[in-house]
């Protein structure tokens, strides 16, 4: 079982990264999802984010989460064929926690790929961030 700590990470990078280990059969889970960066400018990530959860209705879907150890979730199943058995078994093996539970060891995995250090801008927002901004309460 491999634990990443999110802090400090690039979403889709870290999410690219999971869904490989994923499918190669591994189980990961993934701490601090708050502390989680997506790059770009802060309004337009969270129009972006508005505009994904808005769409839909309540009935019908899709159903887009608020709290940020779901998006991160989703941001990684969008990159497994999770419509077919390979991929709904490797999404099986995923857990993802807002901070880091008590049964946890403090022993982190570290994604180098994924670090804030590749990132070309300065313009980020944290993954909490947006999920207060679509109204959680974590």
């Amino acid at each position: 079982m491999t634990i990443i700590d999110a802090s400090g990470l690039i979403l889709g990078r870290l999410s690219s990264e999971v869904s490989k280990r994923l499918l190669n059969g591994e189980s990961v889970v993934i701490v601090n999802s708050k502390d989680c960066l997506i790059s770009g400018s802060k309004n337009f990530i969270f129009s972006m984010y508005k505009i994904k959860r808005d769409r839909g209705s309540k009935e019908r879907g899709p159903y887009f989460p608020r709290m940020p150890d779901m998006i991160l979730r989703r941001t990684i199943r969008g990159m497994l064929p999770y419509k077919k058995s390979r991929g709904r078994e490797a999404y099986r093996h995923l857990k993802v926690y807002v901070g880091v539970p008590d049964g946890l060891n403090e022993t982190f995995e570290s994604v180098s790929s994924a670090s804030y250090s590749r990132l070309g801008t300065m313009k980020y927002v944290r993954l909490g961030d947006v999920s207060k901004k679509l109204g959680s309460k974590f």
